[in-house]
């Protein structure tokens, strides 16, 4: 009788996750939307927000303005990415593994980072500029507005692509290979009739990660824009101008980016269960030599070429880190001297990029094991509930979630003053947990997957308990998994600046929202030494990933 009436642990858990989702996520979201739809003074049901927006071509040109750069970064992506992971799995190139790290250390970048590095190489006074101004007389184009915008989400996305084509091909049996050849299907031709319908599932998914980068991305934009209005931008400006007025307007404004990212994602859904296929890959792909020398010549300076492109800003950036500085610019001579400064004036905000993601990495962890299990091993209406729900953050764009997060724990919950975080490292790390965990999620999910139930069955029928079970024999067996996408959500969110930027204090601001200042200012030799500090995080992060995996391939 007492057996009956115990409470399954698996059920209090899957309550307690519910709840948690309930509070930080949904809560946030529907107060966002209701903010949207009433009417500040009267407390009215109203559209005028809606209205405003659309009728005014300020905005709705500015929605356009980010699907146009969006679709033509998502675009640019898939032309560099796919053939270059199609020359990496196919074909022996040297030095391979040395640019396959660096293409992972240029897709973990903050893109920020990449448009102030670009500037600094093409602006009206970069190096690049100046060098063809006085060498030859040439003036280089403008890297302002839309086209140096689509140099850096290009540049900074299409190791997304590179990184999904190629766990892709490592799926595709070479005899399918061998038999397009054996009917004279090769080169160019087998690219596009075999390889392409092959990985089309992995291509879409891919484009959908590239455009939603793009299009929730806030720093690229906000600093190399130059009057070029993006959507998140927008709905960073306005709602720091309307924050202290009618703050409706801008709610709306977050409400129509969360609807066009969800309509994206379920189309892409849509297609990708229509394209959908299983294939096993009995015959992995064989690398062989290239089969002349002019097509060797042109694959190495593509490869070299793009690769080199793509780290060319993070060097860059390193490198006048070391330069002295005279105001505002770099003069002769090399020194530590930003980095003492960077050191001295902003070293809490180092602290804090190790501090705040550390603790937010802990949670992730532990809410990613108990959420895979969840809906792996106890399937039900509730834990698919979690499931869904878990992919929500997938969607919501880094400023639409800092703004409803703010709306909804300034004062705490319905004003009540209980969770009223605005302002503490709490914001920070609930706004940090709900955007990266879908990253751990996802990877335990896979592993968990693969581990056979009968195991735990064996534990249970030995007298283990539920939960001593999962403690001691699942976990350590999901370790690997675990791992990875743990590392990989720790990289994402010491990079992490469109809801950070939002939602920082003095004494809470991080890395990213350092070095965003500093470029503001103009102080680029503080900026640079920040930057370099982030981005030598970010690598150690990615050795830590490579060595515990023993793999030298990142998977998303």
């Amino acid at each position: 009788m007492k057996a009956k009436l115990r409470m399954d642990p698996w059920k209090l858990i899957t309550i307690g996750v519910i709840l948690l989702y309930a509070i930080f996520l949904l809560y946030p979201v529907g107060k966002l939307l209701l903010q949207a739809f009433v009417d500040k003074t009267s407390g009215d049901i109203t559209f005028n927000y809606f209205i405003k927006f659309f009728s005014q071509s300020y905005y709705f040109d500015t929605l356009m303005n980010s699907f146009k750069v969006s679709l033509c970064a998502t675009a640019l992506a898939l032309a560099v990415g796919t053939p270059l992971a199609y020359l990496f799995t196919m074909y022996r190139v040297k030095g391979k593994k040395v640019l396959q790290v660096l293409i992972i250390i240029a897709s973990m970048s903050a893109p920020f980072i990449g448009a102030y590095a670009w500037i600094l190489l093409l602006g009206r006074n970069g190096v690049i500029t100046n060098f063809f101004n006085q060498t030859v007389g040439f003036q280089t184009p403008d890297i302002y507005g839309f086209g140096g915008i689509l140099l850096v989400f290009t540049l900074q996305l299409f190791p997304l692509v590179f990184l999904y084509v190629q766990g892709a091909l490592r799926n595709v049996d070479n005899s399918l290979i061998e038999a397009s050849e054996n009917m004279g299907c090769t080169g160019a031709k087998r690219f596009f009739k075999v390889i392409i319908p092959l990985i089309m599932p992995m291509l879409l998914a891919a484009m959908l990660l590239v455009f939603m980068r793009a299009l929730a991305d806030f720093g690229t934009p906000m600093l190399i824009g130059e009057g070029y209005r993006t959507f998140p931008v927008l709905i960073f400006t306005e709602f720091l101008g309307e924050v202290s007025g009618d703050d409706g307007f801008a709610a709306a404004i977050a409400i129509i980016a969360v609807l066009i990212t969800t309509i994206v994602f379920l189309v892409q859904k849509w297609v990708a269960n229509r394209k959908s296929f299983s294939m096993n890959s009995l015959h992995p792909i064989e690398e062989k030599n290239f089969q002349n020398k002019r097509t060797s010549i042109v694959s190495y300076i593509f490869c070299y070429g793009v690769v080199g492109l793509a780290i060319l800003p993070q060097a860059y950036v390193i490198y006048t880190s070391f330069l002295n500085t005279r105001g505002k610019i770099f003069v002769e001579g090399y020194s530590f001297e930003s980095y003492r400064t960077a050191f001295s004036r902003l070293g809490n905000s180092i602290q804090n990029t190790i501090l705040i993601p550390g603790i937010a990495l802990v949670l992730i962890i532990l809410l990613a094991v108990l959420i895979s299990y969840l809906t792996v091993r106890r399937k039900n209406p509730a834990t698919g509930t979690i499931d869904v729900i878990s992919m929500v953050p997938y969607i919501i764009p880094g400023t639409v979630l800092g703004i409803a997060l703010l709306t909804a724990f300034n004062t705490g919950i319905m004003g009540s003053g209980i969770l009223a975080i605005g302002g503490t490292i709490g914001i920070m790390i609930v706004a940090l947990v709900i955007r990266r965990l879908p990253y751990t999620i996802r990877s335990s999910t896979a592993t968990l997957q693969q581990i056979p139930m009968s195991i735990e069955e064996a534990a249970l029928s030995l007298g283990c308990s539920k939960m001593k079970t999962f403690f001691k024999i699942t976990v350590p067996m999901m370790a690997n998994g675990i791992i990875a996408g743990a590392i990989l959500s720790w990289v994402t969110m010491i990079s992490e600046l469109s809801t950070a930027v939002l939602l920082y204090t003095v004494k809470t601001q991080t890395l990213t929202v350092s070095i965003y200042q500093q470029v503001v200012r103009g102080n680029y030799g503080v900026a640079a030494a920040l930057a370099a500090i982030l981005t030598t995080l970010t690598v150690i992060s990615l050795l830590i990933f490579m060595k515990i995996s023993k793999s030298d391939n990142v998977t998303i």
